[in-house]
């Protein structure tokens, strides 16, 4: 992740900036595409926070999981009240940055809601995150973890 949001800067929801190669270090990453115009974002965002919940702030020790919101929100105070009201406690990329948009082409965004989960570095786990967590539930993060270790077996 140091590599993707490299000399970036992230917000918590309380709009702190937070430095994302601490935040992001040995974790697997949510990349969450999303805009509070979006109907199917607002049904998917509450079902996403249930599965971070539990998942980081629920687990003893808590998941090796993060999530950074990237917003396709129409302007900076549409992507604040739609963060602050329906999503969980995480990272969020500032809407005024325009690297949002170099993201969105690197991992093909086409359609709204997206839920990207990379590796640290960036490479992609699955572009699926969406589906497996209406799927799977808290069982797929254990299928990312494994693939982020078959990935990290076979750096070279």
């Amino acid at each position: 992740m140091v590599e993707v949001f490299s000399g970036r800067t992230l917000l918590n929801k309380e709009g702190d900036l937070v430095d994302p190669e601490q935040a992001l270090r040995n974790k697997v990453v949510g990349l969450y595409f999303s805009a509070g115009w979006c109907p199917p974002c607002r049904d998917f965002t509450p079902l996403l926070c249930d599965f971070y919940t539990e998942l980081v702030d629920e687990s003893e020790p808590p998941a090796q999981f993060e999530i950074v919101f990237i917003s396709s929100d129409k302007c900076t105070e549409d992507m604040v009240e739609y963060y602050h009201d329906m999503h969980g406690d995480w990272l969020a990329l500032p809407w005024t940055d325009p690297y949002k948009h170099e993201l969105k082409k690197r991992y093909n965004i086409t359609a709204l809601p997206k839920l990207v989960i990379v590796k640290e570095n960036g490479q992609v786990i699955t572009d699926k995150g969406r589906k497996q967590i209406r799927d799977q539930g808290l069982a797929c993060f254990r299928s990312w973890l494994e693939v982020a270790e078959i990935f990290q077996n076979f750096k070279g």
